[in-house]
């Protein structure tokens, strides 16, 4: 290992738990491509992949960056967030998937919701129907 990789990870020994190597990009301009992308986040260590959303409505405009080391991931969100790409700031976090599974979780109780509300106004409809014949 080299004395700046001993130094650094001395200097930040105690990284606080949601740091990790994978981080979550909103707000980047919709078309921007991944070798941009890879120039933007390549100056602060090595990536590892870059998935970047696709043109649907969700996921347009975000992208996943994974880091080889965690301190190079430190290192992108404490410069990045908030850095101007083609008129937008971006918002860079660390994934978490906890978070996203709450997420995807809530979007199908309010599916299932809303199945269960179209059966019950079927429902009151056919009822409806039988009372008037």
């Amino acid at each position: 290992m080299s004395d700046q990789g001993a130094t650094r990870k001395s200097i930040n020994s105690r990284l606080p738990p949601e740091v990790n190597r994978i981080l979550y990009v909103r707000n980047l301009p919709f078309r921007i491509t991944s070798e941009e992308l890879y120039d933007i986040f390549g100056k602060y260590g090595a990536v590892f992949q870059i998935r970047l959303g696709e043109k649907s409505k969700d996921t347009r405009g975000t992208a996943f960056v994974v880091y080889e080391d965690i301190y190079d991931a430190k290192r992108a969100v404490d410069h990045l967030s908030g850095f101007n790409v083609g008129g937008r700031y971006l918002v860079v976090m660390y994934y978490q998937p906890a978070k996203f599974e709450r997420r995807a979780d809530a979007e199908e109780k309010k599916r299932e919701l809303e199945e269960l509300r179209s059966m019950v106004k079927r429902k009151k409809a056919q009822m409806a129907a039988k009372e008037e014949n």
